[in-house]
């Protein structure tokens, strides 16, 4: 019998090892636990499949240099936040709304200077 935990999955493709430390510290601070896997997809794929998989219904894909955040009920490639060779703080960021999403809290801010989002 195969127990799943509720955790954010992320499916992963050559990852760059430093973004993927950030996405996990910043679902750690946020209290929730997440499970690393790597396949062989692009990075839309990655992440559709992680959300479906999550029980939490949260999933990140990252190919090499990009990063998508998806969530269970949406569509393939209609990702809620998608990154292209980001920063590390918008790594964390990316990796804690995974978890916020989960736990219905507002986001942090992905794209701009401001690393807060007020909601």
């Amino acid at each position: 019998m195969i127990v799943r935990k509720p955790t954010v999955i992320i499916y992963t493709r050559d990852p760059d090892e430093d973004f993927l430390r950030e996405i996990c510290a910043g679902i750690e601070e946020e209290g929730v636990l997440y499970e690393i896997h790597s396949r062989d997809a692009d990075m839309d794929e990655l992440a559709f499949e992680a959300a479906k998989d999550s029980m939490l219904g949260s999933g990140i894909g990252i190919a090499e240099r990009r990063i998508a955040m998806q969530m269970a009920k949406l569509p393939k490639g209609k990702n809620v936040f998608e990154l292209n060779d980001p920063r590390f703080w918008q790594c964390r960021n990316l990796g804690a709304n995974s978890a916020r999403a989960v736990k219905k809290m507002p986001f942090k801010a992905i794209y701009g200077e401001n690393r807060e989002m007020s909601l």
